[in-house]
């Protein structure tokens, strides 16, 4: 789907405030709120919009550690990275996962209560994928912020 400034606009709204009644949102970006509802519509069906939701405090809500748990696989394992895929939903810890380059295979971004908790996932669950050779957890001293919105300056294509 090719966007154009009108529907570049619309995600940048909506990054900001995904509540914003159609009302609204079609007054900010100059169209009819039919015209903007079919947008967001058609945004929404391919894909760029993957849906809505709220952004919660993981530490108000008591999960105090957070890290990046670097983990490499044995690649002699049959199955390793489809096993270790469908391990992931099953873990409530990971807010996170990526498949990386370099020397080690997956990256994931965890929550837990506290240490005993970050022990219990890393002992009792990553360990026990099979294939598992080594991970690494690099601890959250301080988040020093966090968008979670894509720049919608990077799609505007150049016209040259």
């Amino acid at each position: 789907m090719k966007l154009d400034l009108v529907d570049i606009n619309i995600l940048r709204t909506l990054q900001q405030d995904g509540r914003i009644s159609n009302a609204r949102l079609a007054e900010l970006v100059f169209l009819s709120p039919s015209a903007c509802l079919r947008r967001v519509g058609l945004l929404e069906e391919a894909g760029i919009i993957q849906g809505y939701t709220a952004r919660l405090d993981a530490e108000l809500l008591g999960l105090d550690v957070e890290a990046f748990v670097i983990i490499t696989m044995r690649r002699d394992t049959d199955q390793w990275h489809e096993q270790f895929v469908a391990a992931l939903p099953q873990w409530e810890e990971v807010v996170g996962s990526f498949v990386v380059t370099g020397e080690a295979n997956y990256m994931l971004r965890v929550r837990a209560r506290n240490l005993k908790h970050y022990s219990d996932f890393v002992m009792n669950k990553l360990y026990k994928v099979p294939g598992v050779l080594d991970i690494r957890s690099h601890m959250v001293l301080r988040n020093l912020g966090e968008s979670g919105v894509l720049g919608t300056s990077l799609l505007q294509q150049d016209e040259r």
